[in-house]
């Protein structure tokens, strides 16, 4: 799962909530937190504002 909520960003070129990525993937918005969580530890997305998720260059 986690390689699909990355692949999401990388296409997207944008910054998303998790609630967002969520819908467009099929999710639970938990779910995709706790993703996002994991991958922000392995400082592969980073957070350019509160709540939006953004892939780390």
């Amino acid at each position: 799962m986690e390689e699909k909520v990355l692949e999401f960003l990388k296409t997207k070129q944008k910054p998303f909530k998790s609630a967002e990525i969520a819908k467009e993937l099929g999710l639970q918005t938990q779910e995709v937190t706790k993703i996002i969580k994991k991958l922000k530890e392995k400082k592969l997305v980073y957070s350019p504002k509160r709540c939006y998720y953004a892939v780390q260059n």
